[in-house]
């Protein structure tokens, strides 16, 4: 895992000084260079930290320790190499893996590390790579490149030394945001000059704190203050003007951004912690079998064994038989060494990484991104997730907004029909509308209703109103780069999308002045006087324009929340708001952000008389904003209703049913966004996460403390009051559920929480963290907005200390890098925010509905693979050793093995590891399209119910009793058994090659039951090992090779006679029924008695093969929200003043550009299964009418139950 490598000094630093141009200066103070390291080796330190990473697993140490007792002689019965041969194989594997994953971060940190930079140095502009930038350096930036460290301003191309950034590596928000330059700075745009600059800053240490910056900067025997106005930082794009320079104040590690990322903790999984204490467990049951042998050896020497004295005399440092017994305890320590398991593991995890990358149907085709699981250590936890926490923008939705429909004056514009008057749905294959008469046109716009066009054309004086106020009412900044060539920039995407759609219907706004706007309509261009703008705000949620037109006549245009301008309409427009106010019904039901347009007339003698009070106002210095508030209020009483509008938010694709899918698959859904809390709600009633049918939700927005306290505790008390009520309708149960810690299972009706930024920062504060937590877990859906980076990895750190859950963490932006390496799995976006998320995550892809792949089919494959693997595993090897342990009881417990050296070395890295290798890496339980299809498959990974303590103890009992009856019954048949010829057959290799041969057949006989899915693999391999077996037996056993290694083949021909005989394989088909026939008994009567959801889904599998998997088509209906105009309620403070002041007229602004890409869709079936709560939920088939899908749905459970 990527680990930041803090180079800072050791002495805390209370404040920073940095000198302009000054690098000697600058670099006394040790500050940390630009830098940026991921990778965790180099070629030095790889082996030794690998080596040490590879020793914490309790399983390698303990093989190392005994690798050093098997060379010494007298307690060994065994040759090192039966050790060291699969630990080396193991160590060696994963090494290999480790490298590949380093090598990968290392191309990445080059890629950042490697980015040209502009370098005030000796005079000139230098070319520098963004490792080599020092703080104090001036650098120059141009438009569209990414900020490289944290710098002042000093100046720009923009006047007043304004610039525009985009912030979405920060906090998610494409909108621009406005920097400016000190006034005694904003000058220096000459190199000359900045090349004197001599000022000093003097400002406070390296923090995480994103929208806040103290510092003076002392020039010229003055100090001007500084603040975060005059910062870009790291992450930031400059928009929108041609080039600044900056003086760098925090780089590298430093920088605000990287101090956000926070450390990364080297992950482990579930499994990996529990295999640790099973191996400590096994090592404990090894010590016992050790003593106990000990001690009957110390029995058997002090009884019988000084009978052999005369002819088989003591070794002289023999000297006692409790000495013995101590050399005997070690020498079986080591011959039962192979109950400790050196696992496959990595190498099951490998396979599984590639395939996730592999997986064509998680490729995405417009960006050329295939999914990439950039660790491999994490798989199996995969399918173990209970919380998914999930940024917003760039993640959930595109950020795109698209122009959908609008009413104008009581008639709909955006549906297309047939010609039967039909409501036809709109696809990628719906003939758009043919905008070819406005050469001036957005070609990336699309709009499918004629009509609208048709009238516009007709000259509709009310169509042409409506657009001629879209194309006024906005605080968007123009550029035209060529003739034709119109660029908007939007102070957010709703905007744009607006000023876009009356571009294209022939009304384009085409450039501002601090007193004009010209637009061109139809045609012919004409500027508007613009007299004021009354901006927006988010208690107004209106914002507004007062224009003369080039006849002379005064109008104010309108837009905002609905409810906010219908109560300020004349007594005329009533009806008109009646049927308008129905269409803004429909418009929300499909999820689509609605405003109302509304206009004034204002004569000129009116307007004059306002203006006055406007000035006065203005210029008073106390409740200046109450006066023109109140004046805001008086001119836009009265106004005339022309329509409204609705855009569409796009989702990314497949969001709802994603959301949907995981939802029915228990896994909790929390956002964290950075957005405004209108938005983000916004978002969820798009995505089917907040819902008009919730029971409540709880808002928490108190300002202090004490308020966010009340809050949390009274949404806690009515939940748990309405569930006592509507539950059990006794009180006292109700108490006693509510002590009880499983009592959010019992929670019926859903509820949502949402919390805004100023409010969590209080909630996490240790006395009500748990209060916080308690309330989130009850509630359905859980979204957190205006949430710093560090909150989000506070949040989701929350949840990591108090609940013993997975979590995972989804962005894509560099606001998203903390929480991703917080969470247990961090998955990355990679999308249009940067690559800093990927580079930070565990897997990434690019679209969030890949999730749902991710989890449900890989996830949980690598989960029910790794749980079949380890118990399999546990069974043989115990299955494999402890015969030795029943043989001491038969050998004077001298530490002689049953089996020889060379079948000890080969039999888990040659006979059985290939086999388990392939059910390891392919088996499945069911396919894939099942998986998707029944999400509550999933759960039993959340419960971890596949591989615990009890299951790891039912599998080594399997494993004890299958070498009890390994041994003992060949052993009674030996006692008895003669050769065909009369003559003893009792010799210890034949009996030995008896058992072995015995167990390869019988675990592979095993792992033949245990495996559900069988390919070409899987037959090679198991047909193979025991093709092996008896190959390298007969090739070892020889006469060729006893030839050569007398010493290391002694046993000439003991397979070849052992073999030959019939009655051997009569005792090995006796033993192999035996042996499987309890647990084959056992697995039938649980499946047939006592069906798990898996084995019903199993059946259905099968009884269907012959018709073939049948892929489900999700149907696109209309989202389920009633809220309206979350434009406007979704807005900041606006532009206005700055507009009005004039101080960014040089140059105009690039626009908000508007996808292509086809809308997000929904399904029928996403409102009926977020209500049901079955056991077993089913996506039902595209059908003509929702009732019969349902009704198919619902007999398709049926089948199940």
């Amino acid at each position: 895992m990527p680990t930041w490598r803090r180079n800072e000094p050791t002495n805390v630093e209370k404040e920073r000084r940095v000198k302009a141009n000054a690098r000697e200066y600058n670099e006394k103070f040790l500050y940390a260079n630009n830098h940026i390291k991921t990778s965790k080796y180099n070629i030095f330190t790889f082996l030794p930290i690998n080596l040490f990473e590879q020793f914490q697993r309790v399983a390698n140490a303990y093989f190392v320790v005994l690798l050093i007792l098997q060379l010494i002689p007298e307690i060994s019965s065994l040759s090192w190499f039966t050790t060291i041969v699969p630990l080396v194989l193991v160590l060696v594997i994963t090494a290999v893996k480790d490298a590949s994953d380093d090598y990968f971060r290392h191309k990445s940190d080059q890629q950042v590390n490697n980015r040209q930079s502009q370098v005030l140095i000796r005079g000139s502009l230098q070319k520098e790579k963004w490792m080599n930038v020092r703080v104090g350096d001036i650098i120059k930036l141009e438009n569209n490149q990414f900020v490289a460290a944290d710098i002042l301003l000093l100046c720009s191309s923009e006047p007043y030394g304004l610039c525009y950034i985009e912030t979405a590596e920060l906090d998610g928000e494409t909108n621009l945001k406005v920097r400016q330059a000190l006034s005694v700075t904003s000058d220096l745009g000459d190199v000359s000059k900045l090349m004197d600059f001599d000022g000093e800053v003097v400002c406070e240490p390296p923090n995480n704190k994103l929208d806040k910056f103290t510092g003076t900067l002392h020039w010229k025997d003055n100090k001007y203050s500084l603040d975060n106005e005059n910062m870009l930082l790291r992450g930031c794009i400059l928009r929108n003007t041609e080039w600044c320079f900056g003086m760098v104040i925090f780089a590298g590690l430093q920088t605000k951004l990287m101090q956000n990322c926070g450390r990364t903790k080297f992950k482990r999984t579930s499994i990996d912690k529990l295999m640790n204490t099973l191996v400590l467990w096994i090592f404990a049951f090894l010590i016992c079998m050790g003593v106990i042998l000990a001690i009957g050896n110390t029995i058997w020497e002090t009884c019988i064994g000084r009978k052999f004295e005369l002819f088989l005399p003591r070794d002289d440092f023999q000297s006692s038989a409790v000495f013995s017994g101590f050399l005997t305890f070690w020498s079986y320590i080591i011959i039962l060494n192979t109950v400790v398991p050196i696992s496959l593991v990595e190498v099951l995890r490998l396979g599984h990484s590639f395939f996730i990358n592999w997986d064509r149907k998680m490729y995405h085709s417009q960006t050329d991104t295939s999914a990439e699981a950039r660790t491999t250590t994490l798989n199996e936890e995969l399918g173990q997730v209970e919380f998914l926490f999930s940024d917003k923008t760039g993640t959930l939705t595109q950020n795109v907004m698209v122009f959908s429909k609008c009413s104008i004056t009581g008639r709909t514009y955006g549906d297309v029909y047939d010609e039967f008057n039909e409501k036809v749905e709109i696809t990628e294959k719906t003939a758009c509308v043919d905008f070819s008469f406005n050469p001036l046109c957005d070609q990336g716009f699309k709009f499918y209703d004629c009509s609208l066009v048709e009238a516009v054309k007709r000259e509709e004086s009310a169509v042409q109103e409506f657009f001629r106020l879209l194309a006024l009412c906005h605080t968007v900044m123009p550029e035209e780069k060529s003739e034709g060539k119109l660029e908007y920039q939007a102070q957010s995407p709703d905007e744009g999308a607006l000023v876009t759609a009356a571009r294209n219907f022939g009304f384009i706004f085409r450039a501002r002045t601090p007193e004009t706007i010209t637009l061109c309509e139809m045609g012919r261009a004409v500027t508007y006087e613009l007299l004021a703008i009354l901006d927006f705000n988010n208690v107004r949620k209106r914002m507004s324009v007062i224009v003369r037109n080039p006849q002379g006549q005064i109008k104010l245009y309108c837009k905002g929340a609905d409810t906010i301008v219908f109560d300020r309409l004349d007594p005329s427009s009533e009806n008109l708001m009646y049927t308008t106010s129905e269409h803004l019904s429909e418009f929300a039901g499909e999820g689509l952000r609605t405003l109302a347009l509304a206009y004034k007339d204002l004569s000129e003698e009116y307007y004059q008389v306002w203006k006055k009070k406007l000035h006065y106002a203005s210029t008073v210095i106390e409740n200046r904003d109450e006066q023109l508030a109140v004046l805001y209020e008086e001119i836009e009483q009265g106004m005339k209703l022309l329509g409204a509008t609705a855009i569409e938010d796009k989702l990314q694709e497949g969001v709802p049913e994603t959301i949907a899918c995981l939802n029915l698959a228990d896994i909790k859904i929390w956002v964290l966004t950075g957005d405004k809390l209108e938005t983000a709600m916004n978002i969820g009633y798009s995505c089917n996460m907040l819902r008009d049918d919730m029971n409540e939700v709880f808002v928490i927005s108190g300002l202090t403390q004490l308020e966010v306290q009340q809050q949390l505790r009274s949404a806690k008390e009515l939940i748990l009051g309405l569930s006592r009520v509507n539950s059990t309708g006794d009180v006292e149960k109700g108490d006693m559920f509510a002590e009880d810690s499983v009592f959010e299972e019992a929670i019926i009706a859903e509820y949502a929480l949402v919390v805004n930024g100023h409010s969590l920062a209080h909630a996490l504060e240790p006395q009500l963290e748990h209060t916080l937590l308690d309330l989130a877990c009850l509630c359905k859906t859980v979204i957190c907005c205006r949430v710093t980076p560090m909150q989000k990895a506070q949040v989701v750190e929350l949840v990591r200390r108090h609940k013993r859950a997975v979590t995972l963490a989804v962005g894509d932006g560099a606001n998203d890098v903390s929480m991703i390496k917080t969470a247990h799995i961090g998955v990355g976006i990679s999308g249009q925010e940067g690559m800093q998320a990927v580079l930070a995550s565990d897997y990434s892809f690019a679209q969030f509905r890949y999730l749902q792949r991710l989890l449900l089919v890989h996830g949980r494959w690598s989960y029910f693979r790794m749980c079949h693997f380890l118990a399999y595993f546990f069974y043989k090897n115990f299955a494999f050793t402890l015969v030795h342990f029943w043989y001491g009881f038969f050998c004077g417990f001298s530490a002689q093995t049953v089996y020889d050296q060379w079948f000890i070395t080969l039999f888990n890295i040659v006979y059985t590891s290939l086999p388990v290798l392939a059910m390891g890496l392919f088996d499945q339980d069911v396919n894939e399209q099942n998986s998707l299809r029944y999400p509550s498959l999933y759960k039993p990974g959340q419960q971890n119910l596949l591989f615990n303590k009890r299951q790891f103890f039912l599998c080594t009992l399997q494993g004890m009793v299958t070498s009890f009856l390994l041994f003992f019954i060949p052993y009674g048949a030996f006692t008895v058994r003669v050769k065909e010829g009369g003559s003893d057959f009792s010799d210890q290799q034949a009996f030995a090659v008896t058992i072995a041969t015995t167990l390869v057949i019988v675990v592979s006989v095993q792992i033949g039951l245990d495996t559900h899915y069988w390919t070409a693999v899987n037959h090679l391999f198991v047909w193979g090992s025991l093709i092996m077996y008896f190959a390298v037996l007969f090739a070892m056993q020889s006469d060729g090779l006893f030839g050569i290694f007398p010493s290391s083949f002694p046993f000439l021909g003991t397979a070849r006679n052992c073999l030959s005989e019939k009655s051997v394989w009569l005792v090995i088909l006796l033993t192999t029924v035996v042996c499987i026939l309890p647990g084959l008994v056992v697995s039938f009567l649980r499946v047939d008695l006592f069906p798990t959801l898996t084995d019903k889904v199993r059946h259905l599998q099968q009884s269907s093969k012959k018709q073939g998997p049948k892929e489900q088509n999700l149907r696109r209906v209309r989202r389920t929200s009633s809220r309206r105009s979350a434009y406007a309620f979704s807005h900041q403070q606006g532009y206005g003043e700055l507009i009005t002041s004039g101080k960014n007229m040089r140059m105009s602004t690039l626009s908000s550009t508007v996808s292509l890409e086809r809308p997000a869709q929904s399904s029928s079936w996403i409102e009926n299964i977020l209500k049901r709560k079955n056991e077993v939920s089913c996506i039902s088939p595209e059908r003509p009418d929702p009732p019969e899908s349902h009704k198919d749905s619902r007999a398709s459970a049926d089948r199940l139950t």
